[in-house]
């Protein structure tokens, strides 16, 4: 006998019960964020996260919320995308200050990060970083800890590759002045 496969709607998804596992909505399917039983994130990931959450949080102050794996709503194929990005930017531009909802981000924002994990490979999170840009978010930034890169995708411009004391300058973010290596610093990731 077959089986047919059910695809969950945003609202079955957003139903299910809460776990330890994240799980991200991809062509109706709640997928774990984790690949061939290798759970993320690791001390350097969650470190990056963190160092991440203070700088750019520090320079966020009355201009918008940066908040660690908070899921969006966006679409992806013409289907409910809901991706739990390592960290997001919004500014009150697009979602204002005084929005207090415990739920998903209902709008793209300006930024998310995504910090490759042990299972997951470079061009995967190059599809996932088109999947973004294609659903209206502005940046997108990739992070190998390994590499200690930082790699910055754009609508209509080439992706751009930071190192070291390149600077992450971008008009989006006015008055942004950090380099890969303060954030590795900041993680205390030698450099």
């Amino acid at each position: 006998m077959i089986q047919l496969k059910t695809q969950l709607t945003l609202e079955e998804f957003l139903a299910l019960p809460q776990g330890d596992i994240i799980s991200e909505l991809i062509d109706g399917e709640a997928v774990p964020e984790f690949k061939n039983d290798v759970i993320s994130p690791k001390f350097f990931h969650r470190s990056i996260t963190n160092a991440l959450s203070i700088l750019l949080s520090a320079w966020a102050q009355g201009k918008g919320r940066v908040v660690i794996e908070w899921a969006i709503k966006l679409t992806r194929n013409q289907q409910d995308w809901l991706p739990v990005p390592d960290l997001t930017y919004i500014s009150y531009n697009r979602l204002s200050a005084d929005w207090l909802q415990d739920e998903a981000c209902p709008v793209a924002p300006e930024l998310v990060i995504e910090i490759i994990s042990p299972g997951q490979t470079f061009p995967e999170m190059i599809e996932k970083a088109t999947d973004y840009l294609k659903a209206k978010v502005q940046r997108v930034w990739i992070i190998d800890t390994r590499a200690k890169t930082i790699t910055i995708f754009y609508h209509h411009i080439l992706l751009q590759t930071k190192r070291g004391t390149d600077r992450l300058e971008d008009s989006l973010f006015e008055g942004l002045q950090i380099t890969p290596q303060q954030i590795f610093l900041q993680a205390k990731i030698s450099y």
